[in-house]
């Protein structure tokens, strides 16, 4: 299951995140993948508003995991400095009683089960992110119906 869509600012971006925070459930993985810059932590921003947290969500680069406490608890990461997947076990993110979103997370998404959501960020020239959402694992079949619905603003269409 695949779907791409476009958003034209940060706020839109912010707004995508937002529109799928509702859809998450304890135990998801979201897993960003994306060039510096393409929005990550944009995205995860608005996730964060969707849940109910209040405080301001920064990128974890230097702090690596960041947790938030909302509708479902957010655990926040950023994988880019780790070398070994080793390190990135070590974080224990899948102990998370919430929702993990991880960014750079491409590197390491077989780490979580079968379920997770990967979300590839790309920028485009007009400053436009083009965000293609893809689905693994069985938990969002169930879901995908919605979350097509939620992600309508910002289809793009053939």
């Amino acid at each position: 299951m695949e779907l791409v869509v476009r958003t034209a600012s940060a706020e839109e971006t912010r707004a995508a995140g937002e529109a799928l925070a509702p859809l998450l459930q304890p135990g998801d993985a979201v897993v960003l993948c994306g060039d510096l810059g393409a929005g990550k932590t944009t995205l995860v921003q608005g996730v964060a508003r969707g849940l109910g947290i209040g405080t301001t969500v920064t990128s974890p680069t230097f702090t690596l995991v960041k947790q938030y406490d909302g509708r479902l608890p957010l655990t926040h990461a950023d994988v880019f400095r780790l070398r070994r997947v080793q390190d990135v076990i070590d974080l224990g993110l899948e102990e998370s009683d919430g929702v993990v979103v991880v960014e750079w997370g491409d590197v390491v998404e077989d780490l979580f089960s079968g379920e997770r959501l990967r979300i590839r960020l790309t920028t485009s020239p007009d400053d436009s992110r083009r965000v293609v959402v893809a689905a693994t694992g069985g938990s969002w079949t169930g879901r995908w119906e919605r979350l097509e619905q939620a992600f309508e603003p910002w289809t793009e269409r053939p």
